[in-house]
């Protein structure tokens, strides 16, 4: 009787390019969650950060408004009608520093979104390139 050994079974080019379609599907979906965490995170921050802005921007717009009222009835009778012409290009000069500065910023690119996901992607395409 002749017998023959076991063959061994070699990996195949499929079989390897299956595996290697399960690895990238995994990685796909690790980075997916990933994004997904950081969102959530970012949702509850915007959350918490928007409804303080909003009460902080009410109370602000009350404090100018009585401090404002304040300097109108005690300047009233040195200045007149000057003291509303200074208050209003006071008010101007603000209004524009503060527009300049917020263009400066989107300029800048310093809202950068997901940082962590994007370091990951930024990984992972170095590593697969």
């Amino acid at each position: 009787m002749n017998q023959q050994p076991p063959k061994q079974s070699s990996p195949s080019l499929v079989s390897g390019l299956i595996d290697t379609a399960k690895n990238m599907f995994a990685l796909v979906i690790s980075r997916i969650e990933l994004a997904a965490v950081e969102f959530s995170e970012i949702g509850s921050h915007l959350l918490k950060l928007l409804f303080a802005s909003v009460l902080s921007i009410v109370a602000l717009w009350f404090a100018l408004a009585f401090w404002c009222g304040l300097l109108v009835v005690l300047t009233w009778d040195a200045l007149g009608w000057k003291i509303l012409l200074i208050l209003a290009a006071l008010f101007s000069i603000v209004a524009i520093g503060c527009s300049l500065y917020m263009r400066s910023v989107l300029r800048q690119g310093r809202l950068d979104l997901l940082p962590v996901t994007m370091a990951e992607l930024r990984k992972d395409r170095d590593a697969i390139l």
